[in-house]
């Protein structure tokens, strides 16, 4: 019936013993590698900015995705208005903030 192909005949002890098992443990290996150097630290550094941001609050100084810093004006909902300079206010997400800086810092700038 097969003129090309012959009929496979497993051995006896491939049909699920220790084979089995070495044909798993290399992928859940990699996952678990995968696990703790990419997936772990993301959802860890995620979580301290959630954080951060929902921690911000009127006259934090910050920077901003952007690059920009300002001190925070006011808070409406998910949007903040930080004031630039005496002159300047912007309207920003607040999950654009990438750092909270220690007061003052600012002001030792100019």
């Amino acid at each position: 019936m097969s003129l090309f192909i012959q009929a496979a005949h497993a051995a006896p002890e491939a049909a699920g013993g220790p084979a089995m098992i070495m044909q798993w443990i290399f992928p859940l290996a990699i996952f678990a590698i995968f696990y703790f150097l990419v997936i772990r630290p993301q959802s860890k550094r995620a979580k301290e900015h959630r954080n951060m941001v929902d921690s911000l609050a009127v006259g934090n100084e910050v920077i901003f995705a952007g690059g920009l810093m300002g001190k925070i004006k006011s808070i409406e909902g998910d949007y903040a208005v930080v004031s630039l300079n005496d002159r300047n206010d912007v309207m920003i997400q607040r999950a654009s903030v990438i750092s909270v800086l220690p007061n003052g810092t600012i002001d030792g700038l100019q």
